[in-house]
């Protein structure tokens, strides 16, 4: 069982950057590949980056790359998603999902889910 938890969300003005992190407990977690997914009002969750079992390998959604990073430190079982230059359609829950294959776009094909946290950005 790994449990996840997210944090780092908040109100921001667009423009701005924010760093969100997700904490994984249980078993080793180099064991798992990583991945953020977010979820717009109305939405289907959909996938914004992920990163292999040993973060030697990323993945980032097309529309997202060049302001969105994902990282990982295995050594302190947390992951990282950089977001710079947010817009107001970044607004959305933000999930952090762990599961032992790399690295589906499909939320369905991943296990292990944290609770969300909320990005809000202003225009």
């Amino acid at each position: 069982q790994v449990l996840l938890v997210e944090s780092g969300g908040g109100l921001v003005q667009a423009g701005a950057s924010l760093r969100l992190s997700c904490a994984a407990s249980g078993p080793p977690y180099s064991t798992y590949a990583m991945g953020w997914f977010r979820q717009a009002p109305g939405k289907e969750r959909e996938f914004v980056a992920a990163m292999s079992r040993g973060g030697t390998t990323t993945y980032h959604t097309d529309s997202l790359k060049g302001r969105f990073t994902i990282s990982r430190d295995n050594a302190s079982n947390t992951m990282y998603l950089e977001m710079n230059s947010l817009k107001p359609e970044d607004t959305a829950v933000y999930y952090c999902a762990a599961d032992i294959a790399c690295c589906s776009v499909k939320a369905a094909d991943w296990w292990y889910w944290g609770q969300g946290t909320q990005v809000t950005v202003s225009s």
